[in-house]
């Protein structure tokens, strides 16, 4: 649990919708100020707690407590929360500047101080020059950030904020992933956000949880959690690993067990090539060798498993190509026990 005091709890939170239970006995705390992520596959109950937490749903059981108040039953306007969702949800006839604003004149602020705080918001999310345009003269980046600015001007304690980059290409997705953690920085309120995009998560968040089939598999710091997989699913979900068991485990590792090795640990050698002290190896035979830009992919077979290994591109040698004998060899270190435990679908 983190030290800081909490601002989100979940307490045995469960979410029932006719025979399907979408999240199931959830046990979860964000801390004040945090930026955390819910990180799952689709179906795998994220977004249902992110509306529970809102409001927009209610628990079939289990409490929902937000500063150490107990929100279950408060409806969403009750709660000191706000949400930006993908779609950003606009107003097409209204300028930038009044949809930032429009919450503000609901609750009745007056004019000059809606004025002041739309300015504000506007130019935290450095969007001062277009509050005269519509959405759609905007581009999809820019539309996030008015409904980014439109959630943070009412000054919530927490911001909720749903699959928020999805409907952006990459190059954009990845500037506005820069751009979230900057002003979640500034403003310094509690950022939840829901995705299944791993990459996304590890940049991001402080801490996230990761959902699978309406369960928490596994909640901690970014790099904890991609270090340290607490089993297979999450060790195949967040990043890639390489998972062996059985047979293969005590083949390549000598180890009885379930074990992941993460592909950048795995270093591909030349068979000429001297393997570094304090590092196992095993021969294989390169099965594939993809480019992807800075990193190099390549898949080798060795005791009847098949294994990838991710290096930098400038680093990779020529002598590694298709069907070419390659050493690959890893640190003790990088081999990490997974648990044996298989969750049902609850």
């Amino acid at each position: 649990m983190p030290s800081a005091p909490s601002q989100i709890e979940l307490r045995g939170v469960r979410k029932v919708f006719g025979e399907v239970t979408a999240v199931e006995a959830a046990d979860l705390t964000v801390a004040d100020g945090e930026l955390f992520a819910i990180l799952g596959p689709s179906g795998s109950g994220k977004t249902t707690v992110l509306r529970m937490i809102a409001g927009f749903e209610q628990p079939t059981a289990g409490t929902v407590h937000l500063g150490g108040v107990d929100v279950t039953a408060l409806p969403p306007a009750k709660r000191d929360t706000n949400t930006v969702f993908q779609d950003y949800a606009l107003f097409p006839h209204m300028t930038v500047a009044q949809n930032v604003e429009y919450g503000l004149k609901v609750k009745g602020v007056p004019k000059a101080e809606r004025r002041e705080r739309t300015g504000a918001a506007l130019e935290m999310v450095r969007l001062s020059g277009h509050a005269s345009r519509k959405p759609a003269q905007l581009s999809g980046g820019q539309q996030q950030r008015v409904a980014l600015a439109r959630a943070l001007v009412g000054r919530p304690k927490v911001l909720l904020l749903d699959e928020p980059l999805g409907a952006l290409d990459l190059k954009l997705r990845e500037q506005m992933q820069v751009e979230l953690k900057a002003i979640q920085r500034e403003v310094g309120i509690t950022f939840v956000i829901v995705t299944h995009d791993q990459d996304e998560a590890l940049t991001l968040c402080d801490r996230l949880a990761v959902f699978n089939n309406g369960r928490i598999e596994q909640v901690g710091a970014a790099r904890e959690v991609y270090e340290n997989p607490a089993n297979r699913f999450v060790a195949d979900f967040v990043g890639t690993s390489n998972v062996v068991d059985g047979a293969t485990a005590e083949a390549l590792l000598g180890r009885t067990g379930t074990f992941a090795i993460r592909p950048e640990r795995i270093l591909p050698l030349a068979p000429a090539d001297a393997v570094p002290a304090g590092m196992h190896s095993v021969p294989a035979v390169v099965a594939e060798v993809v480019y992807a830009g800075p990193i190099t992919r390549i898949a080798a077979d060795a005791a009847g498993v098949r294994l990838t290994a991710t290096l930098l591109s400038a680093e990779a040698s020529t002598e590694i190509s298709h069907g070419a004998p390659v050493v690959l060899a890893w640190p003790d270190s990088a081999v990490r026990t997974l648990s044996e435990e298989k969750r049902s679908s609850p």
